[in-house]
């Protein structure tokens, strides 16, 4: 039992300075030493248990970290201000000038444009390549790589990326694997699979009402020393700090991951069967028509289900837009970016999450400008909400 993710977070217990149910805030931006000498200690990395500087980290910030690490198995975490706070911190503390990267080609579209457009300012290269090929990603690696990128899941097309064998790769060429398992928390443990590093924007699922921006790397203590470190940590010295209130607020809110994951993967593998069922072009890692269906149930923990995202290709962007503009006024949901929200969320992602990705690229990949990406909320009555969205489809002529 104490292998679950979600029972290593319900393990931890915090108690507040005076006894309260949830630990006391951390309301402060610096703190005091009783002794200049464990000031010094603290500044070289030598007084475990002392806080520095809340840019270093904070007592509120620890306890979200910890709890993060527990649910994805690793030695300890570092929260940041966001997802690309934290992805950003580890590619600029793994990578220097003349490095190389092997990313997933379908990914986020901010961490897309971070390794496409920015990291070359910096003598960093990245090759993008389809991660479900597994050949053409140990074919990509060369003498100066340094990392391969992936999504657990990725971001929109909803790939599979196969994490046991992709480390097997990492390892047999002495390379860090890092994961970022965003669409995926308790769903898939990418330590379990072999990953070195786990990143998540916090923003999504593990905060889930969208009223907080906020990421975390988890690895092992030697790795988050070095993000920390005050000489060359890049989360500390690029400084995306999380602030301790809204930390506060995601531990909070993480307490009931668990629950929440289910009903997400069960609503959406309920609308996903629903609409193939009715001839629409459905992707989602639960129905048996999706390519790595069985992979994914390899590595799943197979309680949370299969995820709460899954898209729909109505064939272009103009059945799209009006599609989504109708659920909306119907109620059904928001046109809104982000994901893990209460309320169902829809986008088209290539002219929004993926936007940064150049049309070419977005055709190589399959993204086409038809699909809707949902990212299916806490609906009490999914049944409802599935005869609701048919007649939606039904108005501007999807079915």
């Amino acid at each position: 039992m104490s292998n679950k993710p979600a029972n290593k977070i319900q393990d931890l217990q915090y108690f507040g300075e005076y006894g309260g149910v949830n630990p006391s805030i951390s309301d402060s931006a610096t703190f005091t030493f009783l002794h200049a000498k464990t000031m010094l200690d603290t500044f070289e990395g030598h007084a475990e248990g002392c806080y520095l500087y809340s840019r270093h980290t904070s007592p509120s910030n620890l306890y979200l970290s910890e709890a993060l690490a527990a649910m994805e198995f690793t030695e300890t975490a570092n929260v940041a201000a966001s997802g690309m706070g934290a992805i950003t911190s580890v590619i600029m503390q793994v990578c220097g000038a003349g490095d190389h990267i092997v990313s997933s080609r379908t990914i986020y579209g901010g961490s897309y444009a971070f390794l496409k457009n920015f990291v070359p300012k910096f003598n960093i290269s990245t090759s993008f390549i389809d991660i479900t090929d597994l050949k053409a990603i140990e074919d990509a690696i060369l003498p100066n790589t340094k990392m391969i990128y992936c999504e657990a899941i990725s971001n929109p097309l909803l790939e599979v990326a196969n994490i046991k064998e992709l480390s097997k790769i990492a390892k047999a060429h002495n390379i860090l694997l890092v994961v970022d398992n965003t669409f995926t928390p308790l769903i898939i443990s990418p330590q379990k699979l072999g990953a070195d590093i786990t990143v998540h924007s916090l923003t999504k699922f593990i905060n889930g009402t969208n009223d907080t921006v906020g990421g975390v790397v988890c690895g092992s203590q030697e790795f988050i020393d070095s993000l920390r470190s005050v000489n060359n940590g890049a989360a500390m010295l690029l400084g995306p700090v999380m602030d301790s209130l809204r930390s506060a607020s995601v531990l909070k809110n993480l307490r009931t991951l668990h629950i929440r994951m289910k009903k997400h993967s069960e609503n959406a593998l309920y609308l996903a069967e629903h609409f193939e069922n009715d001839g629409l072009k459905v992707v989602y890692p639960g129905l048996k028509s999706h390519k790595d269906y069985n992979l994914f149930k390899e590595i799943y923990n197979k309680e949370y289900g299969f995820g709460g995202i899954l898209t729909i290709d109505v064939g272009n962007i103009e059945k799209a837009n009006e599609l989504m503009e109708l659920m909306q006024n119907e109620n059904l949901g928001y046109l809104a970016v982000s994901l893990g929200f209460y309320k169902t969320l829809f986008s088209a992602p290539g002219t929004s999450t993926s936007s940064e990705i150049p049309e070419e690229e977005q055709q190589k990949m399959g993204l086409s400008d038809g699909i809707v990406r949902f990212s299916i909320g806490l609906d009490n009555d999914i049944e409802r909400t599935y005869r609701a969205m048919r007649m939606c489809m039904k108005k501007v002529g999807i079915l």
